[in-house]
């Protein structure tokens, strides 16, 4: 029996574009091969479907009923990474990274510990954390808890997050770049920590996000939404997704937190630099209803289709979309073709995260694959070469 599975009769999805030819997996390594030097294989008939790379899940805080903020024991913490990574599968996610938001030093340090990069059985990578906090503007705090904000100047990193914390598990912060000493961390974050820094939940201008682009930050943090609006005279951050330093950016394409044709701009902007997000609560899985806080948002909270508020207000705290539902919602609302869509959750995501080993149906990369119909809808996924959903 060979240990070489050749994917045929269906469609590759690479560069933004599908082509019609076969894919080879060497299932015993879990990893993609050349097909040129395969003497033995057994098929799998695609039947006309798209092969794609299992998507990338950059900006989630929570789902299937659990927030990643929520820490009890380990032991409980970890069956409930489990349980997302199985919930993330059925959306197309191979791999994810987990955001902590806007929380105190200590719950950073209680929760931190267990987002090491990590693989569950039957379910999506665990890559790390996003911290996506505490140096953010009070002004553009959207859901998160103002209180617990701080301003880099005077604060020591390792007091917020844990020195161990910050070499074992966290691969990208969000930082406002106006804030006092934001130059000073941002140049820290990247250079000494080799970390990605995004900037949002910001009131800066055009030019204070041109200056933290040079000084070592490299993307923007679900652009439009809690950052000053994108304006004719006075562009802030929003007006750097068409500028010549060609930063990475990520939307949440739910139709709730962006007009569809907003979304459609936003890609049109720069569609090799733009990325998907779902920016899912942990209420995403579950059915409509009201639902208790956590750390970051101490209220009720009412889930109605994919928008989540505060119970009593119209206070949007985030989506239930899943990544899939994003792929399908970006195609419909900027006209772009389903490949370029799938791009947005895949290649861009691991050419801003410095990702090789993933993300492209290349030789060499593993065999993390998400079969999709026409539509986008996910049939099947595999990780490192094995069937999973």
């Amino acid at each position: 029996m060979s240990n070489i599975v050749a994917f045929v009769e269906g469609y590759i999805c690479l560069g933004g574009k599908l082509h019609k030819r076969s894919l080879y997996v060497d299932v015993k390594k879990g990893c993609i091969v050349d097909g040129r030097e395969v003497k033995a294989y057994e098929i799998y008939n695609l039947h006309g479907q798209i092969i794609a790379p299992a998507f990338l899940e950059l900006q989630t805080n929570g789902c299937a009923g659990f927030h990643f903020t929520n820490f009890e024991t380990p032991e409980s913490y970890q069956a409930q990474l489990k349980a997302v990574s199985r919930y993330l599968v059925s959306t197309g996610v191979g791999s994810f990274w987990a955001t902590i938001p806007t929380v105190s030093p200590k719950v950073f340090k209680k929760v931190l510990p267990s987002l090491k990069p990590q693989s569950f059985v039957n379910g999506a990578e665990l890559l790390g954390a996003h911290c996506e906090g505490p140096w953010l503007n009070p002004a553009k705090k959207g859901a998160h808890d103002a209180a617990l904000m701080q301003v880099p100047e005077s604060t020591d990193i390792n007091d917020i997050y844990g020195a161990e914390n910050l070499r074992s598990c966290i691969k990208m912060v969000t930082v406002a770049p106006e804030l006092a000493g934001s130059s000073k961390l941002i140049s820290s974050l990247r250079q000494n920590l080799r970390m990605v820094v995004s900037m949002g939940h910001s009131q800066a201008d055009y030019d204070t996000g041109i200056k933290a682009l040079e000084t070592g930050a490299s993307t923007i943090t679900h652009v439009f939404n809690a950052m000053e609006p994108l304006n004719h005279r006075n562009p802030g951050l929003a007006g750097l997704i068409s500028s010549p330093h060609k930063p990475y950016y990520s939307i949440i394409a739910d139709g709730i937190h962006l007009h569809p044709a907003i979304v459609a701009m936003a890609y049109r902007a720069n569609p090799e630099r733009c990325i998907l997000i779902t920016d899912s609560v942990e209420m995403a899985g579950k059915p409509d209803g009201v639902y208790p806080g956590h750390a970051q948002v101490p209220h009720m909270q009412r889930k109605v289709g994919n928008r989540v508020t505060i119970e009593g207000t119209d206070t949007l705290i985030g989506s239930c979309i899943g990544l899939d539902e994003c792929v399908r919602n970006l195609a419909s609302f900027s006209g772009c073709s389903l490949a370029e869509a799938i791009r947005c959750a895949t290649e861009n995501i691991a050419n801003l995260m410095g990702l090789y080993d993933r993300g492209v149906l290349a030789p060499g990369r593993r065999a993390d694959l998400v079969m999709l119909d026409a539509q986008g809808h996910v049939k099947d996924v595999w990780i490192k070469g094995r069937k999973v959903a």
